[in-house]
């Protein structure tokens, strides 16, 4: 529980989540000939060598990069693939040098954070105990001086990342780190350096074109008829690799799209820029093709309108959502609703579980009649570090594997094409005041509540706009309040709405009796009963009410 003397973060108010602003359907290249499968794996592997040349041409360029050096590199990779791939890879390139430069600073700020709380915990007693916000000393002299040994590592890693920040200087591998790594570790990762190999090279490939308007089917590089045929314009130096005119090579395989085919199908008619990627799953040997793009910038759903229904209200777990129905007024409706997923295993399963579950939830709020979704603003980025929770190992684990980047945004796209919005709300308190004033009234002889459905609960009160806490009973008859003041709510405005009810006790009495302080008015010797009163004694009307 929150007592009265501590104070309460200021709590964001809730708003609606905007929409997808793209959208990315893939198929698989069916029924590919091995003279397809060659020439796709020379056109990705060559223009793979001139991305990587691009990228270590942008990266020595560092902060002193301009459109006049964007022109020569891309002039120059014109001459050995077309105008076209040569943007495409430019493009490519940017955005991967801005991606290492947000993940740069996000490092920066990561070490910042580290640096900051062991300080802070070396800076105090050992074994002193610790706040909420602010962790506590440490527990033994071992770890005290092993932590002002970390300290220095952490500044001296510090400085460096700095250094490269300063100069524009950014590590990036095509391919991915995690991938070269693994080179070094076959044994570890069941592989054998063929299988590494196969995979290394399918990461580098490069086989992405963008879309552009105006253009025959949205893309003039990578072109996808209606009827599903595709095919690529091959560069310049594989021209003689081409069974059609105009340089291209026509694949054997159909594409048809059948999730959003109709949109896709829509664009390429209107000739709207269509953006496709060709790849390859090392794993079941299968390639496939995909197709994105924009969708126009459309006004999300006021806050009120969303709230006209009532609202789902939804806790994240690590393994599961917890869900409740509320009415428009904040009451809980029918049974809470559980929807547990994995997120063991692979990368793909993982992605699969989540999007069942999201699958599961989004049909049960549509058959309750909702238009909207109450869901935490979760962000764990600055509660991970192992400086914060260094012993809790477990702990730290389980808040990575919460991906709650991810399923925030798919979890707003899908919810967009059953026309439901997001209404996203602070994690402040929901659950330690959710289980305070919903877990043990919700619960029944037939229905145990969990902590994690009277979270659902106060989250969406919180996305209503209702304070999170119950109506208190009112008193009984010939009380002296007489009914009436315990069941007004707070209303939207009022600040400290959201905080627990303070309990009706002297509490000046109580301060000054901890501070050893006296009373500031004079005691009463008059007696408290009938028969010790002076019979002499007089009443007097005193218009001032002297005491």
């Amino acid at each position: 529980m929150t007592g009265p003397g501590k104070p309460l973060r200021r709590i964001d108010a809730p708003f609606v989540s905007l929409g997808p602003s793209g959208v990315t359907v893939r198929d698989r290249l069916k029924g590919l000939t091995p003279e397809n499968e060659k020439v796709l794996r020379l056109v990705g592997g060559h223009l793979g060598s001139l991305a990587s040349r691009d990228l270590k041409a942008r990266c020595a360029d560092g902060l002193e990069h301009g459109n006049q050096t964007w022109a020569t590199r891309k002039r120059d990779l014109t001459v050995q693939s077309s105008s076209r791939w040569a943007g495409s890879i430019t493009k490519a390139t940017h955005d991967q040098w801005a991606l290492s430069r947000r993940g740069q600073a996000a490092h920066l700020d990561s070490l910042d954070t580290g640096i900051r709380t062991i300080s802070h915990r070396l800076s105090l007693p050992l074994v002193e105990r610790g706040s909420r916000r602010q962790p506590g000393g440490y527990r033994s002299k071992h770890e005290w001086f092993v932590k002002t040994r970390r300290l220095h590592v952490l500044e001296e890693r510090r400085a460096a990342v700095a250094a490269d920040r300063d100069n524009g200087i950014v590590h990036v591998v095509r391919g991915g780190r995690k991938l070269l790594n693994t080179r070094h570790n076959l044994d570890t990762a069941q592989l054998t350096e063929q299988q590494w190999r196969e995979r290394w090279e399918t990461a580098r490939r490069f086989l992405s074109a963008d879309g552009e308007s105006g253009k025959r089917f949205g893309n003039e590089t990578i072109r996808v008829t209606p009827d599903g045929e595709v095919s690529i314009k091959l560069p310049a130096p594989l021209a003689d690799l081409a069974n059609a005119r105009h340089g291209r090579y026509v694949l054997t395989a159909k594409v048809t799209f059948p999730h959003r085919g109709t949109e896709w199908a829509d664009r390429i008619e209107a000739n709207r820029a269509v953006a496709y990627r060709i790849h390859l799953d090392v794993d079941r040997g299968r390639w496939y093709l995909d197709a994105s793009w924009t969708r126009p910038v459309v006004k999300t759903m006021p806050l009120e309108a969303a709230r006209a229904a009532g609202m789902v209200g939804v806790d994240t777990n690590a393994d599961h959502f917890a869900c409740w129905h509320l009415d428009t007024h904040g009451n809980p409706v029918g049974d809470p609703q559980r929807f547990p997923y994995d997120l063991t295993g692979t990368a793909t399963h993982r992605d699969a579980q989540i999007r069942h579950a999201i699958t599961q939830l989004l049909h049960w709020a549509k058959r309750c009649g909702m238009r909207a979704i109450g869901l935490e603003n979760l962000d764990f980025t600055a509660e991970t570090t192992r400086e914060k929770h260094g012993r809790r190992k477990r702990f730290r684990q389980l808040l990575s594997g919460i991906p709650t980047g991810k399923l925030r945004a798919r979890l707003v796209s899908m919810a967009a094409e059953l026309d439901l919005v997001i209404v996203a709300v602070d994690p402040a308190y929901t659950s330690r005041w959710g289980a305070q004033h919903w877990q043990k009234p919700l619960a029944t002889p037939t229905r145990k509540t969990t902590r994690h459905d009277s979270a659902a609960v106060a989250i969406g009160r919180r996305a209503l706009g209702h304070p999170i806490r119950r109506r208190t009973a009112p008193p009984h008859d010939d009380q002296s309040d007489r009914r009436g003041h315990r069941t007004a709510q707070a209303g939207p405005g009022i600040r400290g709405r959201e905080e627990t009810r303070h309990p009706a006790t002297d509490r000046a009495h109580d301060a000054r009796a901890r501070a050893g302080t006296t009373r500031t008015r004079a005691t009463s010797r008059a007696s408290n009963t009938v028969r010790d009163a002076r019979s002499d004694q007089t009443w007097v009307q005193d218009p001032l009410l002297l005491t």
